[in-house]
């Protein structure tokens, strides 16, 4: 993330949907049309039993209401809890208890949320939502959550519009409201860049690859060229694979719900220049998030990584004290996200009222400022960022960049991109299958493609 590095616990990989979404209750797998039967025929079964009353403790608080708690259901660190802000809502309504439940990775969090909606039973009031799992929701299962766009306090007008599309289903109805988002910078090393003979200022640096990532590539065959000895670029293809891909629109699927991903434009493109910074050796050849890829923040083995803000935080951590003021960060080639999450209230919930009340408080833009200022979670408010907690935000340990400046004019020019249920699914396996088999096993790009397209199609026959 961006402030303090403890707030990097919750985004400090890329989400890995393991197989288990795709599992009933039992274990069984189940391809998307069987989970949408299982889900609706144990949720028609289940609701009687998830819709009870407010319930909670029958004594009053000071303010006259009954008192409630409301349990939230997290993966990873949010910081609400961190930030104080569940210690000020229940001062401000007496009548209400906090009760958080984090499960540490999503990828345990969401088989799990996915069986408890089939269970009809065991959910929390306000369940969170990574995004690259909000559009299978959306599309699967939009009536099994409360339509928070029309609950009171809600103002579509203060979320980005693209942030604010993700959770929205067919029939219009928004299945939950957005906590953070992760626009992308490009993170470099200023020794390293100065070594290599290219500028360092972060405004000059960021111009060397303004308006295209291909431009990014050919400042790595640059630096390639005086690269310090045992020293690469960028860390892996990985990175700019992700930052170039997701500067488009329009990747994986079709704006009518088409699967493109073979034949579109952001991920050919992307895929290509990945091949091109592989050829040239300039990656380190590293997977993001594994112990070697910590172990060259620590060691400096490489000189800039594409960063969504959230990862500040995480090099801050990996780098250490003794590469402080090394690090800067500069605006990425093209605005692109990575990252960020919801707060949905099933219709199966327990205290619904109540629940849609607080996560409405909790995604407010004063709210998200506050976060932000506490625990860097960047805000998917637009009138966040004017505030001065984020606008006027600096980080010391990159040299005092102007993060607030840069990652908030990031995130205004993100496109709305066309979300699909699978997004997960295809990005992972083109990342790890694909680009890592011809980055780490030295495979030839056309083979490696072809068995990331095979691990692909094979998920999606299932």
């Amino acid at each position: 993330m961006v402030l303090p590095s403890a707030a990097s616990a919750r985004p400090a990989r890329p989400v890995t949907q393991s197989e288990a979404v795709r599992r009933g209750p039992f274990g069984r797998r189940l391809g998307t049309r069987r989970l949408a039967v299982v889900l609706t025929a144990a949720l028609g079964a289940g609701l009687l039993a998830g819709c009870a009353s407010d319930g909670g403790d029958a004594a009053t608080a000071s303010n006259g209401k009954k008192k409630v708690t409301l349990t939230v259901g997290v993966f990873g660190v949010f910081g609400y809890k961190q930030a104080g802000l569940y210690d000020e809502y229940e001062k401000q309504n007496p009548h209400i208890k906090i009760k958080e439940n984090s499960t540490e990775r999503n990828e345990d969090y969401y088989p799990a949320l996915l069986n408890r909606l089939s269970a009809g039973s065991g959910l929390a009031d306000i369940q969170a939502v990574e995004v690259s799992n909000i559009n299978e929701l959306a599309t699967l299962l939009p009536g099994r959550f409360v339509d928070v766009g029309k609950a009171e306090g809600v103002d579509e007008g203060s979320y980005l519009p693209w942030k604010w599309q993700q959770a929205k289903a067919a029939d219009g109805r928004v299945i939950g409201l957005g906590t953070d988002i992760g626009p992308m910078g490009v993170c470099y090393r200023k020794d390293l860049f100065a070594k290599a003979g290219l500028p360092t200022d972060r405004a000059e640096v960021g111009k060397l690859w303004a308006g295209d990532w291909a431009k990014y590539v050919d400042v790595g065959a640059r630096y390639t060229a005086k690269a310090p000895k045992g020293t690469a670029f960028m860390d892996g293809a990985a990175g700019l694979y992700n930052g170039s891909v997701s500067s488009y629109a329009e990747k994986n699927y079709a704006a009518d719900g088409t699967l493109v991903y073979k034949k579109s434009e952001a991920v050919r493109t992307s895929w290509d220049l990945a091949m091109r910074a592989v050829d040239g050796k300039m990656t380190g050849r590293l997977k993001q998030f594994d112990t070697a890829w910590d172990q060259g923040y620590a060691n400096g083995t490489f000189a800039s990584v594409v960063c969504p803000s959230w990862m500040l935080g995480y090099i801050k951590e990996k780098a250490g004290e003794k590469n402080a003021g090394q690090w800067d960060v500069a605006a990425a080639p093209r605005p692109a996200n990575w990252g960020g999450s919801f707060l949905t209230v099933p219709e199966a919930a327990r205290n619904k009222d109540e629940a849609v009340k607080l996560a409405t408080w909790l995604t407010a833009p004063e709210q998200q400022a506050r976060l932000f200022q506490k625990q860097a979670s960047f805000p998917s408010s637009s009138r966040s960022l004017e505030m001065p907690e984020v606008a006027d935000a600096t980080h010391e340990y990159f040299a005092d960049a102007p993060i607030g400046r840069i990652f908030s004019d990031a995130a205004k020019g993100i496109p709305t991109a066309i979300l699909g249920p699978k997004d997960q699914v295809i990005g992972q396996n083109l990342v790890d299958v694909g680009i890592l088999q011809v980055e780490q096993q030295g495979r030839s790009p056309k083979d490696a493609w072809n068995a990331a397209v095979k691990k692909i199609d094979d998920a999606l026959a299932d």
